[in-house]
C-alpha cells in the first residue's frame, strides 16, 4: 500500500481555523498554514512572489512537519505582514492569530 503524499489539519486560534496542508515531494515536505488574512510558507514557495502581489506572507525554514511549523519562528516576511505587526524572529503560535 502506497503512503499518503499529503497532510491536511485545522488549527484552532482564539478567533478562527488556520487550514494546515503538507505534501510530500520527491525529496522535502512543502508546508502551507493559511488564514483568512494571510499565509504561512516554507521555504519551497517563493516570498518575492507574495510580495508582489501584495500577500499577507510569512516564510518559515526548517521545517519538514505541520507540527514543527507551529513550533518554530518566522524568517522573513512581506511588508504586508511587517504593517499587521509581524516581524522576523517572533513565534508562529502569535502569527497564527494574526493571519486567522
Amino acid at each position: 500500500m502506497k503512503k499518503r503524499s499529503f497532510a491536511y489539519k485545522r488549527i484552532k486560534t482564539d478567533k478562527a481555523y488556520i487550514e494546515a496542508f503538507l505534501i510530500k515531494l520527491s525529496s522535502k515536505n512543502l508546508i502551507l498554514l493559511k488564514g483568512s488574512k494571510g499565509y504561512i510558507m516554507c521555504g519551497y514557495l517563493n516570498l518575492r512572489a507574495a510580495e508582489k502581489f501584495k500577500d499577507l506572507a510569512i516564510k518559515i525554514t526548517g521545517v519538514s512537519t505541520i507540527e514543527e511549523a507551529i513550533k518554530t519562528v518566522v524568517h522573513s516576511c512581506t511588508s504586508a505582514a511587517r504593517k499587521s505587526g509581524i516581524y522576523k524572529g517572533q513565534p508562529i503560535k502569535k502569527v497564527l492569530r494574526i493571519i486567522a
